[in-house]
């Protein structure tokens, strides 16, 4: 059995059972990586993908077993290197992180350009999706950090850590008649049209839980994962919008009334995180406290040894967290 062997199979397995199109991402062979996976389905005496013909149609059983324990000894092979690159030179590296859009476009920003101030020679790349597709690509090791606020019963191989607070405000053109009141109610709100988040984005739990507790049944007439894309809808007078208060720009939003809606929905909790049993080079740790300055090294490395999410949020209960 082979280091290479492993490589192959979960890079096919990752890239829909394209042997060619892995091949291309790993700038070899098709032959090549094929005898190696039967060589390799030859050594261990079962099947790790079946077949049609030539073409793989779907992992076996086997496989799925095999494929999440080479996925294990390949994240492990990548923590060597880690190790290896931070002893021989700690300021050079890359970063992976995979968010939603609002973290993406309001969070981080200024975040990314201090650190990229201190750290001019680490490459930084971000990866925008649900928390589904942030959860698979944290637990697959495609990404170092995965930045989330909803559907946290998702990452329960990450070590998930609380970062800030926020809240929500109601958006509504300068003409619309919520535009009068400072403090309106869910009642009120509710007999608009809403145009707000895809459920799972950037705290609508949070929303949704609100208008249930209260009997209403809001109709929400359109939604998108960003931010922006609610605004202009909102600026089309397809409905109310609600979005996160940090997703508004008082100068090119000013044709737009915000409305303070902390009074209506309970508050959100963003989260930064990292697989179980990842080696964190230093400016790993300078990043998570560039993004959130009460996680120290040390309540960071306390976190990585909690063996469940209730361990972890006790290390946390007694810290009040910043208001974004």
């Amino acid at each position: 059995m082979k280091l290479q062997q492993l490589k192959y199979i979960w890079e096919v397995a990752h890239h829909d059972l394209n042997v060619s199109a892995t091949a291309q991402v790993l700038y070899t062979s098709q032959p090549g990586i094929s005898k190696q996976i039967r060589l390799l389905e030859d050594e261990l005496g079962v099947e790790i993908f079946a077949r049609s013909g030539k073409h793989l149609t779907r992992v076996t059983p086997a496989g799925e077993a095999i494929l999440q324990i080479a996925g294990e000894i390949l994240r492990k092979v990548e923590s060597i290197k880690q190790v290896a690159q931070e002893f021989s030179d700690e300021s050079k590296g890359s970063l992976t992180l995979a968010t939603t859009h609002t973290q993406a476009r309001y969070a981080l920003p200024d975040v990314i350009k201090r650190f990229m101030k201190h750290y001019p020679d680490v490459s930084l790349h971000m990866h925008q999706g649900t928390p589904m597709q942030i959860s698979e690509m944290a637990a697959s090791g495609d990404v170092d950090f995965a930045i989330a606020t909803e559907a946290l019963e998702l990452f329960n191989d990450l070590i998930m850590m609380p970062c800030y607070r926020w809240n929500r405000s109601i958006l509504v053109p300068k003409t619309h008649p919520l535009a009068q009141f400072k403090r309106p109610s869910l009642e009120q709100v509710a007999a608009y049209p809403l145009v707000t988040y895809v459920f799972g984005f950037t705290g609508r739990s949070k929303l949704d839980d609100a208008f249930k507790s209260r009997g209403l049944t809001p109709r929400v007439a359109f939604t998108a994962a960003d931010a922006d894309v609610i605004k202009t809808y909102v600026r089309l007078g397809v409905g109310v919008g609600i979005v996160a208060s940090m997703a508004i720009d008082p100068e090119a939003d000013a044709d737009l009334v915000a409305i303070d809606a902390s009074h209506l929905f309970a508050p959100s909790v963003t989260r930064i995180g990292f697989r179980k049993g990842t080696f964190l080079r230093g400016y790993m740790y300078d990043f998570i406290q560039e993004f959130a300055p009460h996680l120290t090294k040390k309540l960071i490395d306390e976190a990585s040894m909690c063996a469940s999410k209730a361990e972890i949020s006790e290390l946390f209960k007694a810290i009040k967290l910043p208001e974004y």
